[in-house]
């Protein structure tokens, strides 16, 4: 592997001349320039992604920011990305920022700092000036923005879904776990059930939720049938809090689903593995990420864009923590 000294010391110059010609930045005269790029071609040499994208004037970095990469929901998301952009001849620079502002601010920075052309962000601070300030372009992945460029699941109807599903299988004391406050997706899917069950004037419950982590969804399980012990229907807040559901419903001598019925939502790839198999609201993970790649790219391009704001749907995924809906003859 051929260094930027051995090509200053095959072109006769020096290290700071050959990084002037690589990121045409001050004078070099041109008979130096034409010793070192003939350098940098015999010594077959590559600067690192950085060095070559300011030497070609063009980068094909892209910056993609996840919540948490623990959530299996994710590393879906940043398959499809990467996917689209690999086959496009990007290549991806990635942070977790944990739901952490400052995190978040500094790996925006660092994404600057290497120069990347763009960024997909899923984030809970879609209108911060982190993002405002930005001079590339960003699209949000499973946020949504006030009409900039974003790719999201229709999280309100899938709330809504759940409940009819719900009260179609004959639950009639339901518990609805609440999202994190601040992450919007999880506050739309947990409308979308409340206001469905208020219609229909079905008693519920609620446990708030702080987070998405399986250890503490572990603790919410327990205090929902604390609370609530004749709970006969859960709506969960995601799968990995389902499945804690699951769990503790099972150690407490629960039948499932003829006690008590479970619904998740994302439809992550444990929950057909799980015993009961888990019955969800499937979020196209996988097709989301590659749609924002796709979205971002055609920005970056300057191609002429008529939508930038795409909802993608979700779907019901019957399993085992459900009954079978009575067909009435």
């Amino acid at each position: 592997m051929a260094t930027i000294r051995d090509v200053a010391k095959h072109a006769g110059v020096s290290v700071a001349t050959v990084s002037r010609v690589l990121n045409e930045t001050g004078y070099v005269h041109e008979d130096t320039r034409k010793k070192v790029e003939t350098a940098i071609r015999e010594l077959h040499y590559t600067p690192n992604e950085v060095a070559r994208s300011l030497y070609k004037r063009k980068s094909r970095l892209i910056g993609l920011l996840l919540p948490d990469i623990t959530n299996p929901f994710f590393p879906e998301l940043a398959r499809g990305v990467e996917d689209e952009m690999q086959e496009n001849d990007f290549r991806i620079i990635f942070g977790n920022s944990d739901e952490n502002m400052n995190k978040e601010k500094e790996y925006i920075q660092t994404f600057e700092q290497n120069n990347v052309v763009g960024v997909i962000a899923s984030t809970n601070h879609p209108d911060s000036d982190t993002y405002r300030k930005l001079r590339i372009p960003v699209v949000f992945l499973d946020r949504t923005a006030d009409n900039r460029p974003s790719v999201y699941a229709d999280g309100r109807e899938g709330g809504k879904i759940a409940a009819h599903e719900m009260i179609a299988r004959g639950s009639r004391q339901i518990t609805v776990m609440q999202g994190p406050k601040h992450i919007r997706p999880a506050q739309d899917r947990y409308q979308g059930a409340v206001d469905v069950l208020s219609e229909q004037g079905v008693p519920f419950n609620v446990i708030m939720t702080s987070s998405f982590s399986f250890t503490e969804a572990g603790i919410w399980a327990k205090e929902l049938f604390e609370q609530h012990p004749y709970t006969d229907g859960v709506i969960a807040s995601n799968d990995i809090v389902a499945t804690a559901v699951l769990h503790e419903a099972l150690r407490l001598g629960k039948k499932v689903p003829e006690d008590l019925q479970i619904i998740g939502f994302d439809d992550i790839p444990l929950s057909s593995l799980l015993t009961p198999s888990l019955t969800t609201i499937r979020q196209p993970a996988y097709d989301m990420g590659r749609t924002a790649a796709r979205l971002l790219i055609r920005i970056i391009e300057n191609e002429n864009i008529d939508q930038n704001t795409i909802q993608l749907p979700v779907t019901f995924t019957e399993r085992e923590t459900t009954r079978k809906v009575e067909q009435h003859g």
